[in-house]
């Protein structure tokens, strides 16, 4: 067995159907007394139980979510926590609404709270990132991570399915990724690769019954092991890719996931053997390659950057910052590469 270091992080996880009852009983343990709460227009069916649970505490209600986090946004925010005097947050949403609440968590260091309703997985890692003038950032930082995290499947239930795949292949790439990270180890490979199958077989219930409530409850349980592997193992090729698309072009950030994942593994293919095996396993399928593809044809995911508005005349662009400075990767990474993910990523090209 190779020599590995494996550094868990520190946090507290309730899973499970109605648990959204216990944001009281959180707030309570950080002995919280002024919350700002933080969610997205989709959430809203919930924000009364959470007003309730939080009566005289909450102090403010923050609905302007924009993905890829402005950093206009979180420095007007800034204001409001100042003046309210908060010493808590609570996000109620998907990645958008958790990156806020991490941007402010790491620039106030107040705690922060984290109920995620869709399948990003970025709840679970210290990982935070901000746009300012077309580039998108990302920095590593504790204060970015939730003191708690409240997994409700019920939250999920909503979710239209197209958003459950979107953001559930965006989980699946933290997975993915994991398997030839850096920071890999035995430990963290047991994670992704039992995230991969629970995200695979969870994503394909909810695309043939958005009725199963089983397959959101199994896919929301993949995006939190998804989590804690990006948390652990850190980020390479594809999240690079995803950044600078998403914070230069203002693609939708799940979606970009969406095509971008099967390109890099297709880049991948010859390399990182042992972690193609483990994927190929989990999707059950002959390669990790005709896996994923097949994975994503199958829930009818976006499969071209064309679709989700990227000129092809940034493809030259993108891939110049993408490889300013290169980032880890099994494979080589330079500039004809990445423009190679990029084309084929345009265009849509199916496994060959």
């Amino acid at each position: 067995m190779k020599n590995f270091t494996y550094e868990a992080l520190p946090g507290r996880v309730i899973f499970g159907t109605g648990t959204l009852s216990q944001l009281s009983e959180e707030v309570d343990r950080l002995e919280a007394k002024r919350v700002i709460l933080i969610a997205t227009g989709s959430a809203k069916s919930h924000l009364r139980e959470l007003t309730r649970q939080l009566g005289a505490r909450q102090a403010g209600l923050i609905p302007q979510v924009v993905q890829h986090v402005p950093s206009k946004i979180v420095q007007a925010t800034l204001g409001i926590v100042q003046e309210v005097g908060a010493d808590c947050f609570v996000t109620l949403g998907g990645g958008s609404a958790i990156g806020l609440g991490k941007a402010l968590a790491v620039e106030t260091g107040l705690p922060l709270i984290a109920i995620p309703t869709t399948f990003s997985g970025s709840e679970m890692t210290p990982i935070f990132g901000l746009t300012s003038e077309g580039r998108k950032k990302t920095g590593r930082d504790l204060r970015a991570l939730p003191k708690t995290v409240i997994y409700d499947p019920e939250l999920t239930y909503s979710m239209p399915p197209a958003l459950a795949v979107s953001s559930g292949l965006n989980a699946l790439a933290h997975c993915v990724e994991a398997l030839w990270g850096k920071a890999a180890s035995p430990i963290s490979d047991i994670m992704a690769e039992e995230g991969s199958r629970a995200l695979a077989q969870g994503l394909t219930r909810i695309v043939n019954d958005k009725q199963d409530e089983e397959g959101y409850e199994q896919a929301l349980y993949g995006a939190y092991l998804a989590g804690v592997v990006l948390a652990t193992v850190g980020t390479a090729l594809h999240h690079r890719i995803c950044h600078v698309l998403g914070g230069t072009f203002n693609l939708p950030h799940s979606e970009t996931h969406s095509v971008i994942l099967p390109q890099v593994v297709w880049y991948n293919r010859k390399t990182a053997r042992e972690g193609m095996a483990k994927i190929a396993r989990s999707l059950n399928a002959p390669d990790a390659v005709t896996g994923i593809f097949r994975l994503t044809e199958r829930l009818g995911a976006p499969n071209n950057l064309a679709a989700l508005g990227m000129p092809e005349s940034g493809i030259d662009e993108a891939a110049q910052l993408v490889v300013s400075p290169p980032p880890w990767n099994p494979r080589t990474v330079d500039f004809t590469g990445v423009k190679e993910i990029l084309e084929r990523s345009f265009e849509g090209r199916k496994n060959e």
